[in-house]
């Protein structure tokens, strides 16, 4: 089946009435959250990866609310429903992105913070900027302890000017079959790439993909995960086994740089092992936000 045409539709309230979830201002534009048992409970809060928005999340959300746990998750800026700003997509835009969020839905006391690929950095550097903020962190198999090697497509991003001409022609289909690669089981694709194609309608998706990968994003924070090495915070780290993505070789220097964390393997699972094996993920993640309570 051939893939359709891209960013075709502007994102807007019209639009956003069918995303589900909800929406708010902040400082830098629109983003869409959704809050589970917003009276009650730890807040845990979900930061998705790269470029798969906050469905990632689904059988985490759905397994934390019904434990009790207040859980929020988000659009990151350029990413699902939210707005697609004409900014640099680089840490300080993505750190301010959670903050904000938190102080517009008020919440005063310290998060557990959840960090999935790209979402790990993310979550150390708003931990290490933060700490008053944050009560746990848990990382799953996270970005930043090395760079991630490029496919040549994505590396090509980084050059000037005919890269938005080549990634413009070329790009969606890339994106696809990297989203795809997160799996080890070929049989959970399907489903999951008709789901990430929703965001592909809305324009400026690829422009802050580019501009995600053109600020390095997906290069080395070793010195982020030092510094929350350097903390008294509970870490809990989790990997899968067969990750092609952020290979488990990383999982190494994660380790060395965040001396406590915890750290449990998933085997026969790719890059996303909540996703994929969720009733093996969520006794490990309920048991460390249960213990640090």
């Amino acid at each position: 089946m051939p893939f359709p045409l891209f960013e075709t539709k502007s994102l807007n309230d019209e639009a956003r009435k069918f995303a589900g979830g909800s929406f708010v201002t902040l400082t830098d534009g629109i983003t869409h959250y959704e809050l589970s048992n917003p009276e009650e409970g730890q807040t845990v809060v979900l930061v998705h990866g790269f470029s798969v928005p906050y469905f990632i999340f689904d059988p985490t959300f759905d397994f934390l609310t019904q434990s009790g746990f207040r859980t929020l998750r988000y659009d990151l800026f350029g990413r699902g429903f939210s707005d697609r700003p004409r900014l640099r997509y680089n840490m300080d835009l993505f750190v301010r992105q959670l903050h904000d969020l938190l102080d517009a839905l008020r919440f005063n006391l310290p998060v557990n913070l959840v960090g999935l690929s790209m979402g790990g950095p993310i979550t150390a550097a708003f931990t290490a900027r933060h700490p008053e903020r944050v009560k746990s962190l848990t990382l799953i198999d996270p970005a930043g302890a090395r760079a991630i090697s490029l496919s040549p497509m994505l590396k090509a991003m980084k050059l000037p000017g005919l890269a938005e001409a080549v990634f413009g022609l070329a790009g969606s289909e890339s994106l696809l079959k990297s989203a795809a690669k997160d799996f080890f089981d070929p049989e959970l694709v399907g489903l999951f790439i008709e789901r990430y194609k929703v965001q592909m309608q809305y324009k400026g998706f690829k422009r802050a993909i580019l501009s995600t990968i053109r600020s390095n994003m997906l290069g080395s924070f070793i010195e982020v995960y030092q510094a929350v090495g350097k903390m008294d915070k509970p870490v809990l780290l989790v990997w899968g086994r067969n990750d092609t993505t952020v290979p488990f070789v990383h999982s190494d220097d994660l380790r060395a740089a965040i001396p406590q964390a915890e750290f449990h393997v998933i085997e026969d699972c790719g890059h996303i092992p909540h996703y994929e094996k969720p009733d093996e993920f969520n006794p490990i993640l309920l048991e460390f936000l249960k213990r640090h309570e």
